[in-house]
């Protein structure tokens, strides 16, 4: 049994339904790239968000993947989930010879998401002073130039070849 199908048989995932398809890709586009422009407009005043936003965009972007080419959507546990499946899809032979020489930038990718969901965690407990305030500013930045936005280039690549 593979790992999709454990998590199916766990209710983290199940099919899309053909009548909701539509809807469901129109959402999780939309999202992504709604939470990508936010990342990228309040780096300078509000970063900690920023690092929220730019986490989000790679996780939509992400659940568009998984239902677009794949035909699943999440239902629980949301982020494990998402990164569980991610790393199932790239481990997957035949999606390495699909993917070809891209697979071990993609299998970094999973990694990448798991660690964007340890920033949102810190930037949760910002705590306003100068100091933090910089620290944030410089690592919104760097995350959103060096994380999100490669994250989503590659996700987009990944979801033209499947």
């Amino acid at each position: 049994m593979s790992s999709i199908d454990i998590l199916v048989e766990r209710g983290r995932v199940s099919r899309i339904l053909e009548p909701d398809r539509e809807r469901y890709l129109n959402f999780y586009s939309t999202s992504y790239q709604d939470n990508l422009e936010h990342s990228a407009f309040i780096i300078e005043h509000f970063p900690r968000w920023s690092i929220i936003s730019g986490y989000y965009a790679m996780h939509d972007a992400t659940k568009l993947l998984i239902a677009k080419g794949y035909g699943y959507k999440i239902d629980e546990d949301v982020h494990s989930t998402a990164i569980a499946f991610l790393s199932e899809i790239l481990k997957d032979d035949e999606l390495i010879d699909m993917f070809q020489s891209g697979y071990r930038e993609y299998q970094e990718m999973a990694g990448r998401l798991h660690g964007a969901r340890e920033e949102r965690r810190k930037a949760q407990y910002y705590t306003g002073t100068l100091f933090a305030q910089d620290y944030f500013k410089k690592r919104s930045k760097k995350f959103h130039d060096e994380t999100v936005v490669p994250y989503i280039e590659k996700i987009l690549v990944l979801m033209e070849a499947v």
